[in-house]
């Protein structure tokens, strides 16, 4: 395997940490690592510009059923481009994907990294029995929902997600509603929605808010090394 684009931030750093020069096409919100050689930008997850990914003439694409959308997926297939579609859903999933994209797809032997986070996350310890709502978005309030990769990072941490049994995985929640469910704190982490000390918490007056780092919570790559340190710090701040 030779030319990969990769069509999600997270896999995009895992791929480029563990095996450089690999990438040729990333999207739009590919930040992390800061330079990714030469790989061309192609769009954004949910817009990627189907024809000039064809043009990279790359072996693989790599997506994620939650992150890009089926007919563009589909598009790629149709002109003959080999698509791998991940599904990730909790941390023992998100391991196992990202060994089935780095070592049975790429080929590549399984990188230091990803043992690093599976060790960290077992020695995980909760910081308390906590309950907890999670905005994602707001204009419209969205929350983490049912089977979602965040709550079950959070729910290893010890902060139940009060919406883990709703019937959507990112319903929407009316801020009043909210408001009244009775929970410890409320977990705000800076993406998808760039939730900040002057714009969430103000929201939930008098209710303890955890402002955590989106790409610890949501991203599974090199990033969940680090991640029950860097979330358990900013859950032990906010309770």
């Amino acid at each position: 395997m030779r030319r990969v684009v990769s069509l999600v931030p997270s896999l995009t750093e895992a791929v480029a940490v563990s095996a450089p020069g690999l990438l040729v096409g990333v999207t739009d919100w590919c930040t992390h690592p800061a330079d990714i050689g030469g790989a061309q930008r192609i769009g954004g997850t949910k817009n990627p510009d189907v024809s000039r990914i064809v043009s990279l003439r790359p072996d693989l694409v790599i997506a994620n059923e939650e992150e890009n959308r089926a007919p563009d997926l589909d598009a790629l297939r149709a002109a003959g481009v080999e698509v791998l579609v991940t599904e990730v859903r909790d941390l023992p999933q998100a391991l196992r994907e990202l060994d089935r994209v780095l070592v049975g797809a790429l080929g590549l032997a399984r990188p230091g990294w990803l043992a690093d986070a599976e060790a960290a996350w077992a020695r995980a310890e909760p910081v308390g029995a906590l309950t907890a709502f999670v905005p994602v978005w707001r204009r419209p309030w969205m929350v983490l929902g049912r089977d979602t990769f965040a709550g079950d990072l959070l729910a290893r941490l010890g902060v139940r997600n009060v919406y883990a049994g709703h019937a959507e995985r990112y319903p929407r929640v009316p801020v009043d509603e909210l408001a009244a469910a009775g929970c410890d704190l409320v977990v705000l982490p800076d993406e998808p929605y760039a939730f900040a000390a002057g714009d969430g918490p103000e929201a939930f007056p008098g209710l303890p808010a955890a402002l955590v780092s989106g790409r610890h919570l949501t991203w599974y790559g090199p990033s969940l090394a680090e991640a029950p340190t860097v979330l358990a710090e900013a859950l032990r701040a906010a309770s």
